[in-house]
């Protein structure tokens, strides 16, 4: 299950994983957010990946809200690089006793992922609202824009640029943008638009250029990133 959030640009799911076999295994890709996950009794955050996740092999049912690209370091009181590529318990971040009483509220609730929406709903009320020029960022990376033009649209200079980046993100503009374009290469191979094709429209030289961007990101080939999503 999938669904908009009433955060803005946030998504709450929740998902049954099974055993899966080596070659239904799910990985997780880099898209530029981050997660706050509720699985098995315990608060967790899922930081920003610069490679796929390969979640584990146990059966185990998680519900989480994903935030929009640049906001959960608001949100959450902690600079995004700090998370890189790291799953953490929320007692790491927040205080013990506050964890506590919100695992206890998610314990009792008849829907986690939503009961999580509410959480977040809660905690936006308490700090200040993220960064508008990191939204507009984000915009203008996904349409392909150069991070230096972008920069200079945005009124920055590439420290700026890059210290905020790191903070908002985890990581430079430059990953940034290249995760961004990953996305959209995804989307439209999903949709059965032809690898060269879906090369071209997505910001990359060329197919090989694709694959082994795909190859980098996922850690594995595109056609077996997508059989695997089938």
């Amino acid at each position: 299950m999938e669904r908009a959030s009433r955060l803005p640009g946030a998504v709450v799911w929740s998902r049954t994983v099974e055993a899966p076999t080596a070659a239904r295994v799910h990985p997780v890709l880099p898209d530029g957010c981050m997660d706050l996950l509720w699985h098995e009794g315990r608060l967790l955050v899922a930081g920003p990946d610069t490679r796929a996740y390969v979640p584990g092999s146990e059966p185990a049912h998680w519900a989480g809200l994903r935030f929009a690209p640049g906001t959960a370091p608001t949100y959450l009181g902690v600079p995004a690089h700090e998370l890189r590529d790291r799953r953490v318990d929320l007692t790491d971040l927040w205080p013990a006793a506050t964890v506590r009483r919100l695992s206890a509220r998610l314990d009792t609730a008849p829907d986690p992922a939503t009961a999580l929406e509410d959480l977040a709903l809660r905690r936006a009320t308490e700090t200040p609202a993220p960064d508008p020029l990191l939204r507009h960022l984000v915009a203008a990376l996904d349409t392909g824009r150069p991070v230096a033009a972008t920069a200079d649209e945005l009124g920055l200079g590439a420290r700026q640029l890059h210290r905020r980046s790191l903070a908002a993100f985890g990581y430079g503009p430059k990953t940034l943008a290249r995760v961004l374009r990953l996305q959209r290469a995804l989307a439209l191979a999903r949709a059965g638009v032809p690898f060269a094709e879906t090369a071209a429209r997505s910001g990359y030289a060329d197919q090989a250029h694709l694959a082994r961007d795909v190859k980098e990101l996922a850690g594995m080939p595109l056609r077996e990133l997508l059989a695997r999503a089938g």
